[in-house]
């Protein structure tokens, strides 16, 4: 429980042991009945000024001093707590605020997810295995609190609202994804992030089939379709079941060793312009290259033994996870791999 409940815990039991030692404290005094006990140690403790229930002794009328003392000093304390609680609840609600913005400020090169539901809070987790830095856009309250149990940076509010995608940094974002619920939403968003910045990879969820073209049209550069991915995935599984389990053991389970990988050639990689039978990919890693996306974008696929890697290519290799990122430090010196 959090820390800041204790004093207000702490008050509460107070005041019942007050209620309890005062009640037993007439009965004892005065000889007094269990209810009319009760009902003075109330009115005493509440300090309302009602008249005694019964005529008191000299030791009945000390008692009762020391009750309307200890009275007015529990109600001082239960407000103090109360004030303090209130008041470093709300300083701390402050302090979070201003220490996320702070870390979206300097976000540069992240990638911008509009909405946390299931699809994405999904891509949050793929993406959190990876070296990049995400900013989610979220309204509902609930999923906020999520956000911030698992320390994600957000931005409270609605994705379609253009100060919330600048706040995100938008402009200085390299990728969007547009999952929002309705395709007009994510139209909308599609529309805002490429008129703020032209240069955005902006990826894009569509409901219906009919949107694809619309959010095509907004400025998407990818549109995928969950419903028909996942109907194209079963239907996959039953006609090439060894293929799909292949395809989800490289891709998919990040359990496994075996992995399947893209990485970017970096101009400043030893391996440019080296053929792949004397790059060592094979011999000293033992990788397998499925294939090269060259820089013109030409997809080479199980690529010949002289094939040479320029600037800008992109390799898609599987092999064991740590030969992978031994290869990434290779074609990409300068980039930190988690």
């Amino acid at each position: 429980m959090d820390r800041t409940f204790y004093p207000i815990i702490i008050g509460i039991f107070i005041f019942v042991l007050m209620l309890l030692g005062g009640t037993i404290g007439y009965m004892v005094t005065e000889g007094w009945p269990f209810i009319d006990a009760l009902y003075m140690t109330v009115i005493t403790l509440s300090t309302v000024g009602y008249s005694e229930v019964r005529g008191l002794s000299s030791t009945g009328r000390i008692f009762t001093m020391v009750l309307i003392i200890l009275g007015v000093g529990f109600v001082f304390y239960l407000a103090g707590s109360i004030i303090q609680f209130m008041v470093e609840g709300r300083i701390r609600e402050i302090l979070g605020r201003r220490k996320l913005k702070k870390k979206i400020r300097v976000q540069k090169g992240h990638y911008i997810i509009c909405g946390y539901g299931r699809v994405g809070s999904s891509i949050c987790e793929a993406l959190a295995s990876k070296p990049l830095n995400i900013v989610v856009i979220e309204r509902d309250p609930a999923r906020i609190a999520k956000l911030n149990e698992r320390n994600i940076l957000h931005i409270p509010g609605e994705a379609t609202d253009e100060e919330n995608l600048i706040r995100a940094g938008v402009e200085r974002a390299r990728g969007l994804v547009a999952a929002l619920k309705t395709d007009s939403d994510n139209v909308y968003v599609t529309l805002s992030a490429r008129q703020l910045n032209p240069d955005l990879f902006i990826m894009a969820r569509a409901g219906e089939e009919h949107s694809e073209r619309k959010l095509l049209a907004a400025g998407a550069n990818k549109v995928l379709c969950p419903y028909r991915m996942g109907a194209h995935r079963m239907a996959q599984t039953i006609l090439r079941p060894t293929v799909t389990d292949f395809v989800e053991l490289t891709l998919m389970d990040t359990s496994r060793n075996i992995q399947m990988e893209e990485m970017p050639v970096h101009p400043s990689s030893r391996l440019i312009d080296v053929a792949l039978q004397d790059s060592g990919i094979r011999k000293d890693l033992d990788l397998i290259i499925v294939a090269v996306k060259k820089a013109a974008g030409d997809m080479l696929f199980n690529p010949s033994s002289q094939t040479k890697l320029g600037a800008g290519d992109t390799v898609i290799a599987i092999g064991e996870k740590k030969n992978l990122e031994k290869l990434e430090r290779l074609l990409n010196p300068g980039r930190q791999i988690l």
